[in-house]
């Protein structure tokens, strides 16, 4: 995994993990603004031939880093963010259904962005 290195593309929505001059895995999320600002991640993946290193999890807490360093929420939508958050409570602060319920409407009122 030390060769992995982890890039916010903000204006694309997408978290990447890059080895070897290639995109091997992202989280794609949007930036909700209402009612309160956060970071929404919707799907994470991994690229087959590089799955059980880390990657993942390495996005999932890079994720939440961008999220504290900017003093914002982490909505998860993402089953293996919501998954990664459960298990590292430490990092990934917990979340009110008030923003977990306005980025649901979010996506829906955006079918084709995801």
């Amino acid at each position: 995994m030390s060769d992995i290195e982890i890039r916010d593309d903000r204006a694309a929505g997408r978290l990447e993990a890059v080895g070897g001059g290639e995109v091997v895995g992202r989280i794609e999320y949007f930036v909700l603004e209402a009612p309160g600002r956060a970071l929404v991640p919707v799907h994470t993946i991994v690229e087959p031939a590089h799955e059980g290193q880390g990657i993942a999890g390495s996005l999932a807490r890079e994720l939440y880093a961008i999220a504290a360093r900017e003093g914002v929420a982490v909505a998860p939508l993402c089953p293996y963010v919501v998954k990664w958050a459960e298990r590292h409570p430490d990092e990934a602060p917990a979340v009110g259904a008030e923003l977990l319920d306005a980025a649901k409407d979010w996506l829906r009122a955006h079918p084709g962005r995801f």
